[in-house]
């Protein structure tokens, strides 16, 4: 696409008719609204990207090597697992590599889990932290899926690349001592969006539906309203809009793909999906996406949490053991959230920190 093309495809540019609904409403040029824990954190995370020069041109194959060295202390120390399984699932775009984190003995539920990366940076290496931490918080085996990266591969190539995944898990999830029948889906950013959009495609079809779905500050539109951009567009929350719509563009086929509800699911029809566990980071230029996410379960009578922090995305991403920490009390729910579905009992709740 051409760079005009990324502007008109993406149009996440600061549309000013795009409604924005914050819960926190107290942003700073200095990022004075966040936990000290979580700028510390920010510093962090800039003064490694500041080694890589030329993280922001260099080429893809590259940028994403850089990335994994990037965020390879994250990965480092957090729960053992009983067995992990590195394996493959057969796909009608190839050979898809899944890895099972598996905590306990006897068989158990299972989460697939999707990283985030705007669908171009990342993998289940980068979230291997992550996915232990699930597994063993939430009692349950954790299914990471390396889906192929954009823009190499566009919509809809990952997203199906997971459906003919959870099929195949569906169908050889007792050889990793996987109940099939006890199987939620959830990842953050960009793979809170391929969560969703799965699960569309899946009730489309008429297939069982997954027990839940765990979202952590997705993207479900690429409109980006001119407050959030103003608000949180800066460097102290570490997602620009300007970043959002080369992720956007780099995704889609053409334009017409951002009215596509699979793309974009604050389109979709919502009826009938699972519970879903809603994961909102206020100071993030997509926050608001959640919140509209959030109200229109609602309104559909989807069964739904949500739970809200002032923090900008990736710093929850952060794999942390500390309770007293922000990030740590904000983990704290999501495994609970998990276990409760997996046993069948309604979890829906409110809206709140």
């Amino acid at each position: 696409m051409t760079n005009e093309q990324v502007a008109t495809a993406a149009r996440v540019a600061c549309r000013d008719d795009a409604p924005m609904e914050s819960v926190a409403g107290r942003a700073s040029a200095e990022g004075r609204d966040l936990d000290p824990d979580i700028r510390r954190f920010i510093r962090e995370v800039g003064e490694a990207v500041a080694r890589y020069p030329e993280f922001g041109t260099a080429p893809y194959p590259q940028v994403r090597r850089w990335a994994e060295e990037v965020r390879a202390p994250w990965c480092r120390g957090g729960p053992q697992m009983l067995q992990t399984w590195s394996t493959a699932a057969s796909t009608r775009h190839g050979e898809v590599r899944v890895r099972i984190h598996k905590p306990c003995e006897g068989t158990l539920p299972a989460l697939i889990y999707l990283h985030g990366g705007g669908w171009t940076l990342f993998s289940i290496d980068t979230h291997d932290r992550v996915m232990r931490e699930y597994a063993a918080r939430a009692r349950c085996a954790v299914v990471g899926i390396d889906y192929a990266l954009a823009p190499e591969a566009r919509f809809p190539v990952a997203l199906e690349q997971i459906v003919d995944t959870v099929a195949w898990l569906g169908s050889r999830g007792g050889e990793f001592a996987i109940d099939a029948s006890r199987l939620a889906i959830g990842g953050d950013s960009a793979g809170a969006n391929l969560s969703v959009a799965t699960c569309l495609s899946l009730r489309d079809a008429g297939h069982q539906l997954l027990r839940a779905m765990l979202l952590n500050y997705g993207a479900f539109t690429t409109e980006c309203s001119a407050e959030a951009c103003r608000r949180y567009g800066g460097p102290q929350y570490m997602l620009g809009c300007e970043e959002m719509a080369v992720y956007w563009a780099n995704y889609m086929r053409g334009p017409a793909d951002s009215r596509n509800p699979l793309v974009c699911p604050l389109l979709a029809r919502l009826e009938g999906l699972p519970p879903a566990f809603l994961a909102v980071a206020e100071c993030d230029i997509l926050g608001e996406q959640s919140l509209r996410l959030s109200s229109a379960c609602w309104r559909r009578v989807w069964r739904h949490a949500a739970r809200s922090i002032a923090a900008p995305r990736t710093a929850l991403s952060k794999p942390c053991p500390s309770p007293p920490s922000a990030i740590g009390r904000w983990q704290r729910p999501p495994p609970g959230w998990l276990r409760r579905c997996n046993r069948g009992a309604n979890a829906r709740s409110r809206v709140g920190r």
